[in-house]
């Protein structure tokens, strides 16, 4: 199914063939699903165009479904002060293996938390899906949940939060903890962009504040079921009274449910750091008033309106920026002509042992497979199919090579630097074991050269202003990197280019350093402090997944690409090659723009 997806994206001809055996049983007709059609030479068209229209119908019927999550009475870690609780959502691959899926943000001090971010993921009728929440104690910058306090967890399948909203008991020691599931589908894929700021918003009077300005922040509401829903919580800024916000964008469902006239209320606060936020001033709109930017609204606190004649409000909140535009998929840009390019990084150093001795992370068993070619094929065998002509670069790093026994970082697997492409992942597999015996193991662990190797490609690519290319550059290795600093530097570099980096730890030594490049807890930032533009790199070490199904490994190390991918596009403004077709469900619908 992707071969014939990314041979439909790239417009290049391609045939379907029949074994023997199809031909005999093909002379009266051809059987697909329900419709006979005739044989000879105009059946293969036929076939073409009716799997090039159920895949337009896939991409619109792909039902996606978004978490709302809240906890209630949630126990107290801290010492002195309420939790800082984050929740984490994974799914069970299967091999009593569990993927992560997404965190929601950390709310700090508060035992009864409503998470803004929304969780989402495919929703599969047909199959069992098992989710497991996780609420941990966040006390810390980095992205290992290991260091922070389990608060306690829950499992349930997403049918059973489909159904209908969902409480569960949040288990660790005390089973009266609450955790509140809400889920929404996804029909909608728009989103609303917004910029908000405010002007001369009160000065609130407490301990905390008295010797400075508010800590303003703006959280969004959206009435239904006549509750007031959590949409959206903006960051705090510090000490000011006029503040203006980030720019942030929210899926049209989720904000009003699909319907600009939909109540939305919005509350200005000032932060406590003990969770007690004090109100500033509050005021009710819609997305229609909204998008009449720009529009100014006045924050308005009901205690003091009611106890002051002279009251007029507490500041005026005023929006920018409003415009609700289309938020294409993963999916999208693939069927619209983006090709994914994938290259290989072997890490041939020295720490990976005699590849003689079976003791070695390249020694070859008797069925010819070791821990770098388990993960280069369930990997590779997934990006393939995305790859229309499948002809892959391939290097190793960190050996001496002939004729001159140099230490190379960036050296072509099949010794042909002026063609160092393979055919399929076979091709890799082949030249991988004909190159092992060949160089000489040594060192030391440099990824720098093969990243920027990649992105000068990729630099090339984003400077055609479309979308119709995208690289991934996926490392295998035993161990930490050497040269970390030019590896930071790479990488945020090549955060601004569309590529990826996908980092796969065979072995079982200290990833450490591949866990700060993975920058799951914020910005990755070079020495000079230059931040990365997004995150563009997924380690995951092999061992974790090594008795699981060879498709977790892959589902896992791959999770990210497609946001990845879809982030690049949107930031630079590129709409996919050829968009869809409307849905085949409602054939007068306009394309949206």
């Amino acid at each position: 199914a992707k071969e014939v997806v990314a041979a439909l994206g790239s417009g290049k001809p391609f045939g379907l063939g029949l074994s023997a055996a199809g031909r005999r049983h093909s002379r009266g007709g051809l059987k697909v699903g329900f419709n006979w059609l005739p044989t000879g030479l105009t059946w293969p068209l036929l076939l073409v165009k009716k799997i090039h229209l159920l895949f337009y119908q896939m991409a619109h019927c792909v039902t996606l479904v978004q978490l709302s999550i809240s906890c209630d009475h949630l126990i107290d870690k801290d010492i002195g002060s309420k939790s800082d609780p984050l929740c984490v959502l994974l799914q069970d691959v299967g091999g009593g293996s569990w993927a992560e899926l997404g965190r929601t943000e950390r709310v700090r001090n508060c035992s009864s938390p409503e998470f803004s971010k929304t969780l989402q993921l495919e929703y599969r009728f047909e199959t069992v899906q098992k989710l497991r929440f996780g609420i941990y104690d966040i006390d810390n910058k980095t992205p290992e949940l290991r260091d922070d306090d389990f608060l306690g967890g829950a499992e349930c399948s997403l049918g059973q939060v489909c159904r209908q909203d969902l409480t569960l008991p949040v288990i660790l020691k005390l089973p009266s903890l609450l955790e509140n599931l809400l889920a929404q589908e996804l029909k909608d894929n728009r989103v609303v962009t917004m910029e908000v700021e405010a002007r001369n918003l009160d000065k609130k009077v407490c301990l905390e504040d008295f010797l400075g300005k508010s800590d303003p922040f703006l959280e969004f509401f959206r009435q239904g079921d006549g509750k007031w829903h959590l949409v959206y919580r903006s960051e705090v800024i510090k000490n000011n009274l006029n503040p203006t916000w980030k720019r942030f964008s929210v899926p049209v469902q989720h904000f009003c449910g699909g319907n600009p006239s939909t109540p939305i209320q919005v509350r200005c606060s000032d932060y406590d750091s003990d969770g007690s936020h004090d109100l500033i001033g509050t005021f009710h709109t819609s997305l229609a008033q909204l998008q009449a930017v720009p529009a100014e609204f006045e924050c308005i606190h009901p205690e003091k309106q009611q106890k002051k004649k002279s009251y007029k409000n507490s500041g005026t909140i005023r929006v920018k920026i409003c415009r609700v535009e289309t938020e294409y998929s993963f999916l999208d840009y693939v069927m619209g002509g983006c090709q994914i390019n994938f290259t290989v990084g072997v890490d041939f150093t020295g720490s990976n042992g005699d590849p003689s001795s079976p003791d070695s992370l390249h020694y070859l068993s008797p069925t010819g497979v070791n821990e770098y070619l388990m993960a280069l094929w369930s990997v590779g065998s997934v990006v393939q199919d995305y790859d229309s002509d499948k002809l892959f670069p391939a290097f190793g790093f960190g050996a001496q090579v002939p004729p001159d026994w140099q230490v190379s970082h960036e050296f072509a697997l099949n010794f042909n630097p002026s063609n160092p492409y393979c055919a399929g992942i076979q091709g890799i597999v082949d030249a991988y074991r004909q190159a092992l015996p060949q160089v000489g193991l040594y060192g030391p662990t440099n990824f720098a050269p093969i990243i920027n190797h990649v992105a000068r490609f990729a630099a090339q690519a984003a400077h055609q202003g479309t979308a119709s290319q995208y690289f991934v550059l996926l490392l295998l290795t035993d161990g930490a990197v050497t040269d970390v600093e030019a590896t930071r530097e790479a990488v945020v570099r090549a955060s601004n280019l569309p590529m990826s980096v996908i980092i796969v730890g065979v072995g079982g030594a200290d990833f450490e350093a591949m866990e700060q490049l993975d920058a799951d807890g914020g910005p990755l930032h070079t020495r000079s402090g230059q931040a990365a533009a997004r995150d563009i790199v997924q380690f995951v070490p092999y061992r974790r997944f090594q008795n699981a199904p060879r498709e977790a490994l892959a589902q896992t190390v791959l999770a990210e690409v497609p946001t990845q991918l879809v982030s690049y596009f949107r930031a630079q403004g590129w709409a996919p090659l050829k968009p869809l077709p409307p849905s085949a469900k409602d054939p007068a619908q306009a394309p949206q723009a």
